[in-house]
C-alpha cells in the first residue's frame, strides 16, 4: 500500500535523492480522454510500478501539463486514479505543485518568483491580441479553464489556407518576443476536447515552458539529463523531449509528432510509458 491518502488519492513515497526523474504529458499521455478497461488496467500497473520504484529511492515522477491543476484533478477523478504523481507542472509548466507528505498541495517559490520578474500582464496580453487584431488576426478566448495567473489561451482557427496560416503563425510569435513574452503554438487535438482545423495559441512568460520545467527541476535535483525521461504525444511535448536523453512519443501519439521525432514508445498511453521505464530503469 502506498505511505498516505489526500482527498481520496495516494502520494508515492518521497524521494529526495531520486536517480531519475520522469517527466509526462498528461492529457493523452498518461491520461487517455476515452478509458477503457484494458486502459484502467494499465494506468494501475503503471502506478504500482512507479510506487514500487519510489519506494526504492530511484525516481520521481511529475506531470507537465498545458492543463490547469483544477482540470487535471477532475479528470483524475474522472479515470479512477489511485495516485498523485511527485509533482505537477500544470499550465504549460507554468506552476509547479507539489504532491509530498510534507509539501502537499506546496507550490514551488523559487519558480514563481522567476516568472513574477517577466512582463507577463493582462495590458500586455490585451496590447497583442489588439495589434493581431489589425493584422486581420483574430484570436478566440478559450474558455473552458483554459487561463491561469502565468498563461492566457486562445485558439486560432485554420483558414484552410497553408500559407496564409503560415504566415499568420509567424506574425503572433514575431508580435509576442516584441513584448518580452513566449508563446506555444500547437496544433489542437480534439481527443483532448479541442475543436478541430485549429492551434492552440498559449500566452506564457519568457523561460517557462515544458522544457524549462525539465531543466528546472534536474538543477534542483542535481540529476544529470542522461538520468531523465520524458513521455508525449503532440507536436507542444517536442522540445520537452528533446531536453532529455530518453524522450519518448507513445504509441497513440499525433502524427504531425511522429513527424518530427523518432523515439516511439512500445504501446500507448500508459502501456507505452511502463514499457519504456522497464527498458531504461535496471
Amino acid at each position: 500500500m502506498l505511505s498516505s491518502s489526500k482527498g481520496g488519492f495516494r502520494l508515492l513515497p518521497t524521494v529526495d535523492s531520486p536517480k531519475y526523474i520522469v517527466f509526462s504529458d498528461f492529457d493523452e499521455t498518461y491520461f487517455p480522454h476515452e478509458m477503457t478497461n484494458e486502459r484502467q488496467k494499465a494506468l494501475y500497473e503503471l502506478e504500482d510500478y512507479l510506487e514500487e520504484k519510489s519506494q526504492q529511492g530511484l525516481l520521481l515522477i511529475g506531470w507537465v501539463t498545458g492543463s490547469s491543476l483544477e482540470s487535471v484533478l477532475h479528470k483524475m477523478e474522472k479515470g479512477k486514479f489511485r495516485s498523485f504523481p511527485h509533482f505537477i507542472a500544470s499550465d504549460l509548466g507554468t506552476e509547479i505543485t507539489y504532491f509530498l507528505d510534507h509539501n502537499f498541495l506546496l507550490q514551488d517559490l523559487d519558480w514563481q518568483s522567476t516568472i513574477d520578474q517577466t512582463n507577463f500582464n493582462k495590458k500586455n496580453i490585451d496590447e497583442i491580441i489588439s495589434l493581431l487584431n489589425k493584422e486581420d488576426i483574430e484570436l478566440s478566448p478559450q474558455t473552458q479553464l483554459g487561463s491561469s495567473r502565468y498563461k492566457k489561451n486562445f485558439y486560432y482557427r485554420s483558414s484552410m489556407d497553408t500559407k496564409m496560416d503560415k504566415r499568420n503563425l509567424s506574425k503572433i510569435k514575431e508580435v509576442v518576443k516584441k513584448f518580452g513574452l513566449n508563446v506555444n503554438i500547437n496544433r489542437c487535438n480534439p481527443l483532448a476536447g479541442d475543436p478541430e482545423d485549429s492551434y492552440d495559441i498559449d500566452f506564457i512568460p519568457t523561460g517557462t515552458g515544458k522544457d524549462e520545467i525539465v531543466r528546472f527541476m534536474l538543477e534542483k535535483y542535481k540529476v544529470h539529463p542522461e538520468y531523465a525521461i520524458a513521455f508525449g504525444d503532440s507536436g507542444n511535448d517536442l522540445k520537452m523531449l528533446k531536453a532529455v536523453k530518453h524522450g519518448y512519443l507513445v504509441e497513440n501519439a499525433v502524427k504531425e509528432a511522429k513527424d518530427n521525432h523518432t523515439h516511439i514508445s512500445t504501446g500507448p498511453y500508459s502501456q507505452g510509458i511502463m514499457n519504456a521505464l522497464k527498458s531504461i530503469i535496471q
